[in-house]
């Protein structure tokens, strides 16, 4: 039997105790961390009762409601900002948004599209054995501007064809024929027959005379009879004077930045309201590509040519009742005046407006071209050298002076007569 001291009993005992109350407090930590762990557990299973009660308006306000949300959201491990969470990885959302500018482009695309067509021609040839054959010809666009089926495109479109073929937007395809052409404005008319029953999108026709330098403008083509295709740009000049060919001169164009490539010729140039502006006719390139330099036709001489072609088949334009010759330093040398350009009035029909205006033609006939095809006209007449504000040098000169008038008007005209100007009022002749 071991025997202890007073003192050994005493310091014994308390570390007993002590170690007892370390025990204690390690087993009381142990329990506590076990509660929160099922406390966690617990938000999971009882969220969704809970934000259903704040919502139901039990309890809680739209703050409690907020955070009620936004906690759900966090154990379900979705995006309280856009952000959706899959399996821990954070990716942007789907959901798309425009721009004001997207959304206006959008809409005028929607609204017009459909009623932009795809044109193609054919043309006759002859092969080897000199029998008449078609081939393709040209392509272009073009836009549907009454339900009827008429169309409205270029006239360099559809040059030269024996066969027209319209396709819509649908796909389907149908043949053209010309209702009338001008060549002055290169302004054309088709028409097609829809069937029975067919509800056709059509383009309405706009305002050309209040456009600004600066305003945006959209332009639609079908170059290739699939889909459509839309650019924008905006209005880079107006009422630009363009010479189209050898005799042509375009007066008042658009001139615009929006690519207009080839096949789009003869497509609507539009307002952001999807309104017709212009018609697009041509480029300035020398690839064959858009180069930022793109024209139309203002639709202000489309409105009065297009309704003169459907409704007499050419445009009644204003005249003047003569006979001209375009004028050339040759001529002139022959004639022994200095004045070589302008128009040489050849004759002038006799009981004209043109006539009891007072403009003479020539008196003596002279001759030019081969000797197996000689060609007679009239010198010594007048010269026409300006009409109203408009300058004339060439035959491109005269005609488009004259593009806009109409018969009965009474234009300025001044001509070269016996060495000096001289200023006529005349009567323009149906």
């Amino acid at each position: 039997m071991k025997l202890y001291s007073k003192f050994q009993m005493i310091r014994n005992v308390s570390f007993g105790v002590i170690a007892g109350v370390f025990i204690a407090a390690a087993g009381y930590m142990i329990l506590q961390g076990k509660s929160d762990d099922s406390e966690r557990t617990n938000v999971g299973e009882n969220s969704e009762v809970s934000l259903k009660k704040t919502a139901d308006g039990e309890s809680g306000e739209a703050e409690s409601t907020a955070n009620a949300e936004k906690t759900l959201a966090e154990v379900r491990g979705e995006s309280t900002n856009g952000v959706e969470q899959i399996q821990g990885t954070t990716v942007a959302s789907t959901k798309t948004e425009y721009t004001q500018d997207e959304l206006q482009n959008i809409s005028v695309y929607e609204k017009c599209n459909e009623a932009v067509v795809n044109i193609t021609t054919q043309e006759m040839a002859y092969n080897w054995f000199f029998e008449p054959v078609l081939q393709d010809g040209g392509t272009g666009s073009g836009s549907i501007i009454d339900k009827r089926g008429y169309v409205v495109t270029n006239v360099h479109v559809i040059s030269n064809a024996t066969k027209i073929s319209i396709s819509l937007a649908d796909g389907s395809t149908y043949e053209g024929v010309v209702v009338g052409k001008d060549v002055e404005s290169d302004i054309a008319v088709l028409k097609f027959d829809p069937p029975a029953g067919k509800e056709l999108k059509t383009i309405g026709f706009g305002d050309s005379e209040s456009l600004k330098v600066g305003q945006k403008v959209i332009a639609i083509g079908n170059p290739f009879a699939l889909e459509r295709t839309m650019t924008t740009g905006i209005i880079s000049g107006l009422g630009r004077p363009i010479q189209e060919s050898t005799n042509v001169i375009i007066r008042n164009m658009i001139q615009t930045d929006a690519a207009i490539n080839p096949g789009n010729s003869g497509g609507p140039l539009l307002d952001t309201q999807g309104r017709m502006i212009g018609i697009n006719t041509m480029i300035i390139s020398n690839s064959g590509s858009s180069a930022g330099i793109g024209f139309a036709v203002p639709v202000s001489t489309a409105r009065r040519v297009v309704n003169d072609l459907i409704q007499y088949g050419k445009v009644n334009r204003g005249k003047l009742a003569i006979a001209p010759v375009q004028m050339t330093s040759r001529i002139a040398q022959y004639l022994g005046i200095k004045i070589g350009y302008g128009i040489l009035v050849s004759e002038v029909q006799s009981g004209s407006n043109t006539a009891q205006a007072g403009i003479k033609g020539g008196t003596r006939a002279v001759q030019y071209g081969s000797r197996f095809n000689p060609k007679t006209f009239y010198v010594d007449g007048d010269i026409i050298t300006k009409i109203d504000s408009v300058d004339i040098q060439t035959y491109a000169d005269y005609t488009s002076a004259l593009e806009a008038k109409r018969p009965g008007d009474v234009v300025t005209v001044t001509v070269f007569r016996d060495g000096k100007f001289v200023v006529l009022k005349v009567k323009l002749d149906s």
